[in-house]
């Protein structure tokens, strides 16, 4: 990674899953790492077994589904002057099942992270970069952004937003020496499909095991995107066929397949 090498990287959703990994794989390169999640004990476990001499770590316990909390957390990187070359907008939560049948709280607490948390980071971080010359923010998204998923629509619109939000952003940078990535994983071994997995209901979020790509080869290919400055990139080949070939199929097909589900029921 010669681009990050020595770089101050910010990574939220860092406690587990993509979030500690892409720690690992920056590690032996990274100046400093901003640790950022909502559990304590897991950051701290995971700032020891990173720990090695040149590299600087920071544990931050943030709610970034609490507004507050994440307001007081950008006051005190302004307070200790940190310097950030690299965001790692990385922190996200689902939810799975009828959105008529969710809980608010989860769609709300979603809704703060996937998008306003995101965004607020970034609306933060990201003139700094534009005035040093350098620096790159990744956003992780998903394959679910590229079309409208039934059971996960909400979900799915977030993950949508954050696409577009980052070709955008890319087009704007353009020429200032900051990139803009955005990667857009398929089904991964992570935690993320118990959390999403709704109390009592049947686990119908499981993918075929030719569709998964290691948490570790995610991020390996999202910090290889970033390094050759792409716009966007899509885990695994199969799954990045089956997502330009999807892109390609008007909506007014897949209407047709995603509504079948509840009508056959």
């Amino acid at each position: 990674m010669n681009s990050l090498l020595g770089c101050t990287a910010l990574i939220t959703g860092a406690s587990a899953g993509l979030g500690s990994e892409f720690a690992r794989q920056l590690a032996p390169g990274a100046k400093r790492l901003i640790l950022v999640a909502r559990r304590r004990e897991r950051l701290e476990e995971l700032a020891m077994e990173l720990a090695r001499p040149g590299l600087t770590l920071a544990c931050h316990a943030v709610d970034l589904s609490n507004a507050e909390q994440t307001e007081a957390f950008l006051r005190e990187l302004v307070t200790t002057g940190e310097r950030v070359d690299f965001l790692v907008n990385n922190a996200g939560l689902g939810d799975h099942g009828l959105f008529e049948k969710s809980d608010w709280e989860r769609v709300r607490m979603m809704l703060e992270v996937n998008i306003r948390a995101l965004t607020r980071l970034t609306h933060a971080l990201l003139p700094g970069l534009v005035r040093s010359g350098r620096g790159a923010v990744l956003n992780v998204s998903s394959i679910a952004g590229y079309l409208p998923v039934p059971e996960m629509a909400v979900y799915a619109a977030t993950k949508a937003y954050v696409t577009s939000f980052t070709e955008a952003l890319r087009a704007e940078v353009r020429g200032t020496g900051v990139t803009v990535t955005a990667v857009c994983p398929g089904p991964v071994n992570t935690e993320f499909g118990e959390v999403a997995q709704r109390a009592g209901e049947p686990d119908t979020m499981r993918a075929p095991a030719i569709l998964k790509v290691s948490a570790a080869r995610v991020v390996h290919a999202a910090l290889n995107a970033v390094e050759r400055q792409r716009a966007r990139v899509v885990p695994g080949p199969l799954l990045g066929v089956l997502m330009f070939v999807a892109s390609l199929v008007p909506i007014f097909i897949l209407r047709h397949f995603l509504s079948a589900k509840r009508e056959a029921e």
